[in-house]
């Protein structure tokens, strides 16, 4: 209800890498010594990632990073240590929760945090709405009490059990449980209690809480939430206390309030050990596309302005140099608009003028680089898939060993056999590089021939500068790293085992130094001279290839109880569903003739992180494993299906059982959908990019840069002004003027649009209440 807030959409970013020390005791006796553990993460109780496994330490340093979009309201990010079973389940031996107000306190530094114990009556999430009221009462006997109105009328957000939506019911005090709702996250209670506050002398009924008139004040409204277990035992879902001291008479106080552990989780422990976190947390809230229509006009003038140095999107990765993610946004934002080649053209344009040797050309850190890295992450996962997956699965289940250091070989190993396994790997994996030119991502293929007129014209004596120039991108920025990472990449579902990481660290090297022209046979140098100039002359689309771990699929009966866990596999043609990865297909389905790709709400199978996959045939009812992968199936699915003909227009969010379709009640199965399709992406990836999202992700920036900005403006006033030496050199130096007055133009520009979009965020802001939605 806050003004302008239904205006506001809200997405959040997490990027971790973490570390633990001194581990103390999980469940069985002496399992220290023996300890080999990961890291999980979770949103609430939802795991997202984990990492790999590390053996036998009680020190480990998982040293990962994973950086993901939140598609959904939390309120806890965690973080469990795990020790693996080897004949049993894994044993949770800590974990870290931050609440997500909290976040903002540890984002940007590492601290270490001491491990919590995973007890069952603490894992809780969710949220239930209470009404509560006190009135004056005259009871039988004539005196007056106060009597206690407490109303539940819903919860949300309640936990998965066992992969499943749980049975809710809650208790109120001491008063026995309400009904039961069956099979939902998000119950409807709509119950009210009710109870007499009297003195001791009036007290006549159980309903009647008996306490002295001074103590009224000190009682708490207590309510606890379970989940009915049937057969088993009932499972604590989480408890929230309020006091009555709040509530005054005949004043109605609603409100929504988090679920608590049981007794707010406060143990006392043995020592667990520590983890150490570094979380990069942010949240922008976006405002309507008008208000950005300024400073996304000047960003995308970057490219005509002369000196690019004077440029707005230049000056933000100038006064950003440290931040990483600084470039992102802006790479995405001219991507979207078809303006990054120019860019991308004019930046490397600056750069090759202040390299001086043809062999460092494009080995730094610089703008212009980081650029071309996030371009090839956002454009060339589909190229990546097409042409290292193969080769890259053969690796990992061969797992042939490879070691060549003779301190490193283990007993019974033979180096010239380990070498020869080497060879052989890597030569497929530069074959597969060198001859994979017609799937190379149009839009790099712009930029490497770009590069390659650029290195030329900079260095005309050198004859092979042109291939260096793309050859130091595509080998030891792009290929080499995905070798090295492949599950980095979603090339390979899990961590490879020490074994096979060494393996791929050892072919990650020798392609990067084969990328880097060291001792090059005859033969390999045409092969890059030849792969070089095809991939910058190429125009032919990309294939898009994806292969995801295993899900959960939906068999053929409408009644949706047959669910299985199925292999989902997905490639240019076809969309299949295997029972065990690498077994023949239960079920294929042409990816020509899937109609739509949707999202499934959550009460058709009373199950969360469903999407469908609409065909001619009946609808395919997929439940991914969380989340994050539902949100990248229905991405992949919807990319290469995009263009088929036969598209639908409107689909069922629902699922039809017992003659009906529960979302509209219509009686015909074949009836049309009763909801547009989500808008298809066109051909160009480029497309599938919220642009307003990314120009407050720039504001953002610009703002928490802002007095850097301001020396900028100073020096360039000092430049143009006074035609004399800089004050505070050592500042003014770290940023890039050309043009002094041009310079100072843009950044007076860039200071008045902060300032109005900053008062369009003040406008629009307000302060939430507790207790409201």
């Amino acid at each position: 209800s806050l003004p302008g807030w239904r205006f506001l959409r809200c997405f959040t970013s997490v990027n971790q890498h973490s570390t633990v020390r001194n581990l103390g005791p999980c469940s069985g006796p002496n399992r220290q010594r023996d300890l080999c553990t990961f890291c999980t993460i979770s949103l609430d109780q939802e795991e997202v990632f984990r990492t790999k496994v590390f053996d036998k330490s009680l020190s480990p340093f998982y040293g990962e990073d994973f950086y993901f979009e939140i598609p959904r309201p939390f309120q806890c990010l965690s973080f469990y240590v795990f020790a693996k079973g080897v004949f049993q389940r894994d044993l949770p031996v800590g974990k870290v929760s931050i609440r997500k107000e909290e976040l903002c306190k540890f984002s940007g530094k590492e601290h270490w945090f001491g491990l919590q114990p995973v007890d069952p009556n603490s894992e809780v999430q969710g949220k239930v709405h209470l009404e509560m009221r006190l009135n004056e009462l005259i009871i039988e006997n004539g005196s007056m009490c106060q009597q206690l109105l407490v109303r539940i009328i819903e919860c949300q957000g309640l936990p998965l059990i066992s992969g499943q939506n749980c049975d809710p019911y809650a208790t109120v005090s001491l008063v026995g449980p309400t009904p039961m709702r069956k099979k939902t996250s998000d119950p409807q209670f709509e119950e009210t209690f009710y109870f007499e506050v009297t003195r001791p002398n009036s007290y006549t009924k159980k309903s009647h809480f008996q306490v002295e008139e001074e103590d009224i004040e000190k009682l708490e409204i207590k309510v606890d939430l379970w989940n009915n277990g049937n057969l088993a035992q009932d499972v604590f879902l989480g408890e929230t206390r309020v006091s009555v001291k709040i509530l005054r008479n005949d004043h109605i106080h609603r409100a929504w309030y988090l679920l608590q552990p049981k007794g707010n989780g406060k143990s006392k422990t043995d020592d667990l050990g520590s983890l150490r976190l570094n979380v990069t947390y942010t949240e922008d809230n976006v405002l309507p596309s008008a208000c950005y229509t300024p400073l996304r006009t000047l960003l995308l003038k970057s490219p005509d302005i002369k000196p690019i140095s004077a440029s707005a999107a230049h000056i933000l990765g100038d006064i950003c140099r440290e931040r990483y993610e600084a470039v992102l946004p802006v790479v995405r934002l001219l991507l979207h608009h078809s303006r990054l080649v120019s860019f991308v053209s004019a930046i490397a344009a600056l750069e090759l003028e202040n390299t001086q040797e043809a062999n460092t050309i494009f080995r730094g850190n610089s703008l212009a680089t980081r650029c071309i890295d996030d371009m090839m992450k956002i454009v060339g996962r589909s190229y990546l898939t097409v042409t290292l997956k193969p080769v890259l699965d053969e690796i990992c289940e061969s797992n042939k060993t490879c070691e060549i250091d003779p301190i490193k070989l283990k007993e019974g190993d033979n180096v010239e056999v380990n070498k020869e396994n080497l060879q052989g790997y890597v030569q497929k994996v530069f074959s597969s590089i060198t001859q994979s030119s017609s799937s190379c991502p149009p839009l790099m293929c712009d930029v490497f021939r770009s590069l390659r007129q650029l290195a030329s014209k900079r260095f005309p004596d050198d004859p092979h500068v042109q291939y260096s120039a793309v050859s130091s991108f595509v080998f030891l920025r792009f290929f080499a790293v995905a070798v090295l990472s492949p599950h980095t990449f979603q090339l390979r579902p899990h961590h490879p085992d020490l074994e096979v990481s060494r393996t791929l660290t050892l072919i990650s090297k020798t392609i990067q130094t084969l990328g880097s022209w060291g001792s090059l046979s005859k033969n390999k140098l045409v092969c890059i001279h030849v792969f070089v100039c095809l991939i910058s002359l190429s125009t032919c689309p990309p294939i898009n290839l994806s292969i995801f771990p295993c899900k959960r699929a939906q068999g053929r009966k409408r009644i949706g109880k047959n669910f299985k866990k199925r292999w989902l596999r997905v490639t240019s043609r076809e969309l299949s569903y295997h029972k065990h990865r690498g077994k023949e297909a239960l079920c294929i389905m042409p990816v020509k003739n899937i109609q739509a790709v949707e999202k499934l709400d959550e009460s058709a199978f009373n199950r969360k992180n469903m999407f469908q996959v609409l065909h001619s045939e009946k609808p395919l009812y997929v439940q991914a494993g969380n989340c994050v992968e539902a949100s990248e199936w229905v991405e992949v699915l919807s990319q290469v299906s995009r263009c088929n003909p036969d598209r639908l227009g409107t689909f069922h969010p629902s699922a039809y059982l017992a003659g009906a379709w529960l979302c509209c009640r219509s009686l015909s199965d074949s009836q049309p959908g009763c909801k547009p399709c989500t808008p298809t992406l066109l051909a160009n990836l480029q497309l599938d990019i919220d642009c307003d999202r990314e120009t407050e992700r720039i504001f953002s920036l610009f703002t928490s840069s802002y007095s850097k900005l301001q020396k900028m403006e100073d020096a360039c006033a000092s430049i143009a002004v006074y035609q004399g030496p800089l004050r505070e050199q050592d500042d003014y130096s770290l940023f890039t003027i050309q043009d002094s007055k041009e310079t100072f133009h843009t950044v007076r520009q860039i200071s008045h649009i902060l300032k109005e979009l900053q008062r369009e965020h003040d406008t629009r802001s307000g302060t939430a209440q507790y207790g409201s939605q």
